[in-house]
């Protein structure tokens, strides 16, 4: 799985190098290339969350997540 997601990962970029070329020929051309970005970072998303799928990542998404307090932003 994660190989098939990293060589797609390759294809958007080898795809968004050559439409960077012409995303300012043609308005097709650019939001083509904004969707294949789109894509490329759900697609690097998704690896991150198969790489992070340790034992205490998933038990850190079940235990309840106190709120946090403006003091927590100051902590330093």
């Amino acid at each position: 799985m994660k190989e098939k997601l990293k060589s797609s990962i390759r294809e958007k970029e080898i795809q968004l190098s050559k439409l960077k070329e012409h995303i300012d020929k043609s308005e097709v051309c650019s939001d083509l290339y904004n969707r294949m970005l789109i894509e490329k970072a759900v697609l690097k998303k998704e690896l991150d969350n198969l790489q992070n799928r340790s034992i205490v990542n998933r038990i850190k998404h079940l235990l309840p997540k106190r709120e946090k307090l403006i003091c927590d932003y100051f902590k330093g």
